[in-house]
């Protein structure tokens, strides 16, 4: 972020600015990306995946993992990056995560699928983090 986008924006009319209309739709107002269309779904590089809307730290490229569910997945967050809020949208129950700096949407956590050794799949948008890429050696 540059130093004028230091302070988060307090109302929609502020985000909306700040964002694109396809990052707003997904970031502030819960939309969801097409399955297979975002940058980072089939992303390898290292780093560490940031909030798109405040550039806040929530996943490190480590805990990425190939689910082939169409969207970026990761087992794990930084502790006290994401928060849980139940969903029960499109007539069902899930679990939407979002940032817990800026409230902004990320996408869903699902659980029990035995897909990783912490049976946990973070399914994220892309329009919802930007990859800070690291130095490979």
């Amino acid at each position: 972020m540059t130093s004028d986008e230091s302070t988060l924006p307090v109302t929609e009319d502020e985000w909306r600015v700040r964002l694109t209309p396809a990052e707003f739709r997904v970031l502030r107002q819960a939309g969801t990306e097409p399955a297979w269309s975002g940058e980072y779904v089939d992303t390898k590089t290292a780093g560490m995946y940031r909030c798109r809307a405040c550039g806040a730290e929530l996943y490190p490229s480590d805990t990425k993992f190939d689910s082939h569910c169409g969207w970026p997945s990761f087992d794990d967050a930084i502790p006290g990056a994401i928060k849980e809020i139940e969903d029960r949208s499109h007539g069902m129950v899930r679990t939407e995560i979002r940032c817990a700096n800026c409230d902004s949407h990320l996408g869903h956590v699902f659980r029990g699928e035995r897909l990783t050794e912490k049976d946990t799949r973070h399914c994220v948008n892309s329009l919802s983090i930007r990859l800070d890429p690291r130095d490979t050696p």
